[in-house]
């Protein structure tokens, strides 16, 4: 339950526990400006080279794919900046309310997928260079991208019913999970999402690094696995990780006890005050992911580096 104080801002009413949340209405309005801002020109620049330049490899297919997942999600980031610059009035309806909470997820889930298809993709590459050739291929990636994208849309699909505006004293909000009285009922759904849309492919993406560091630290595989093969995985290792550590780890850790709490612990004001400010910090933390795609393309190799730099040059300075 939800109520309007004197001066405007919301004050949440849950299980008897008030709570003030002005903090949203200059954090989150910042932050989703930044993420759009920086998202739309890298990623917008990432998409473009990659057009222009062919054959694509496997890691493009992947990358192009990430591309394309953090463009969808960045125009409902405007209306998300709008709502909490008027102090959390939805303005957009029920539908963009919708739109704009599975966009958030769909981005999510499919980054975090389609980096599981780069961290199996360098695996493969790494640890059986030759076994792995046959699966090592643009048809692959591109059947496993689609893959990917429909395990996104089938995981996502309840978002689409729980998600929702309301009206709360002549005043219209766009509720973060879903309405108060559904949290229990969202509970299991929210916590089978977590396991399988981010769990599982964070064990996957973990074994498969254990695995890696393990035989590039051998020195006979030095030998054998090449030196720009090497940096490239080190390099992905790298990002991948750091993505992880700052953005989904501590977001999902925060969003378990969100849940958890707010389902049954309801009357634990104390313990619901601490995990909401957690959660609802990290929830716009997380919209920086959508960057990584032209950072780990210009990681990734030296031929890359080369394009998006000389692109650089020559939007500096265009020719006569």
């Amino acid at each position: 339950m939800q109520r309007i104080n004197d001066h405007g801002t919301i004050v949440i009413l849950y299980s008897y526990c008030n709570f003030h949340e002005s903090y949203k209405y200059i954090l989150l309005p910042v932050t989703y400006g930044m993420a759009t801002v920086a998202g739309l020109l890298l990623n917008g620049a990432l998409l473009w080279q990659c057009l222009r330049s062919r054959p694509w490899s496997c890691s493009t297919v992947y990358l192009v794919n990430l591309a394309v997942a953090d463009l969808l999600y960045l125009p409902s980031l405007p209306l998300l900046t709008v709502s909490y610059a008027m102090r959390g009035r939805w303005i957009f309806g029920n539908v963009a309310c919708k739109a704009a909470r599975f966009l958030f997820y769909a981005n999510m889930y499919g980054s975090i997928l389609f980096l599981t298809c780069i961290s199996v993709h360098r695996f493969l590459g790494v640890c059986y260079p030759i076994r792995s050739l046959p699966y090592r291929t643009k048809e692959r990636a591109v059947w496993g991208s689609a893959l990917s994208w429909g395990v996104v849309l089938i995981e996502l699909f309840p978002t689409l019913v729980f998600s929702r505006s309301a009206v709360v004293d002549n005043f219209t909000i766009c509720y973060d999970v879903t309405s108060p009285s559904l949290l229990f009922v969202y509970f299991p759904y929210g916590i089978t999402l977590i396991i399988t849309g981010f769990f599982i492919p964070f064990l996957i993406i973990f074994s498969c690094y254990w695995s890696m560091v393990k035989v590039l630290s051998r020195s006979q595989e030095r030998i054998t696995v090449g030196k720009e093969i090497r940096s490239k995985s080190i390099r992905t290792i790298l990002v991948v990780c750091t993505v992880f550590a700052l953005c989904f780890v501590p977001f999902h850790v925060t969003r378990f006890a969100y849940l958890f709490i707010g389902a049954y612990k309801g009357k634990d004001c104390g313990s619901l005050n601490f995990v909401m400010l957690s959660y609802k910090i990290w929830r716009p933390i997380v919209s920086f992911n959508s960057c990584i795609s032209p950072v780990l393309y210009f990681l990734v190799a030296r031929k890359n580096r080369k394009h998006m730099l000389k692109l650089g040059k020559n939007k500096v300075n265009p020719s006569p």
